[in-house]
């Protein structure tokens, strides 16, 4: 995608922390946008300051973990833009517990909301993008525990290292149809994610067993920057710029970075380890 410029920009989770961030910055790029929440009330709150500023905004309540909901998203973001340029699969919560404290329950929630949501934002979106042509994008919002694990976040963690497959093989299957994609992998931002994940799950899920407030400690502990200010508008900006760059990766914590790369030291460690005692296949 060249520019903001016009085009036409769908958000989910945008009511707040790094959708309404980007949407102020996407929008502020001459972006129009549609906005999509399960919340109403933040999501019309997040509509009407957008128009306040002059922006072309529009919300559509939209419950990701639901097909029906991102397709009939999809039909009003078509009829309300003409075009869509770029999908941001941003809806997500947050979640940590060790493994052994988790419930099935747990297990279906996290990963209906945060890899589910993102898949059923390409079903719903991606057939219509490639028919229409032009400038298009399509972008997602993981984690940095998408790309480094870490203990008590097993279900967060298997359900953003999805996404960041999702959008890396997205990313070379689009390639030659001129569609760009970006993966967003962000640590703890101060945005309202913490407290509201647990307002969202529905009772579908069961109850959650596990001590909520400490388990959402638990996970700032260890998904939290130290040595960094980086706020949801640092990030909007970033990623914006992502975007008309095409590129893949969006990593706005440097303090992710050795943790990264030791991940990929202890892969490359195994091959040595290996082949050092024999292995030659």
């Amino acid at each position: 995608m060249e520019t903001f410029e016009g085009r036409g920009a769908v958000i989910t989770g945008g009511a707040s922390g790094i959708g309404l961030a980007c949407a102020q910055e996407f929008t502020r790029r001459g972006a129009r946008v549609v906005l999509a929440d399960i919340n109403q009330g933040a999501l019309d709150a997040a509509v009407e300051g957008l128009r306040a500023d002059g922006a072309e905004a529009h919300g559509v309540v939209c419950d990701v973990t639901n097909l029906e909901a991102v397709e009939h998203l999809a039909d009003e973001s078509f009829r309300l833009l003409g075009e869509v340029n770029l999908v941001f699969n941003n809806a997500g919560i947050a979640y940590a517990a060790p493994i052994s404290d988790v419930t099935h329950g747990d297990w279906r929630w996290v990963i209906d909301v945060d890899l589910w949501g993102p898949i059923h934002g390409v079903e719903a979106f991606l057939p219509r993008m490639i028919e229409q042509g032009g400038d298009r994008h399509m972008l997602f919002t993981s984690s940095f525990a998408g790309m480094v694990s870490n203990a008590g976040l097993g279900p967060y963690c298997v359900a953003k290292f999805g996404v960041v497959a999702l959008a890396e093989s997205l990313s070379r299957e689009l390639k030659s149809q001129g569609i760009g994609v970006s993966v967003l992998c962000p640590m703890i931002l101060d945005t309202p994610i913490m407290t509201n994940s647990e307002r969202t799950r529905s009772g579908d899920y069961g109850t959650r067993t596990s001590h909520t407030d400490e388990a959402v400690q638990g996970l700032a502990a260890v998904v939290t920057p130290t040595d960094e200010d980086v706020g949801p508008e640092d990030v909007a900006r970033l990623t914006a710029d992502a975007v008309i760059a095409n590129r893949l990766y969006i990593l706005p914590h440097r303090a992710s970075r050795d943790s990264i790369r030791r991940r990929f030291d202890r892969i490359e460690r195994a091959f040595e380890e290996q082949i050092a005692e024999g292995w030659t296949h």
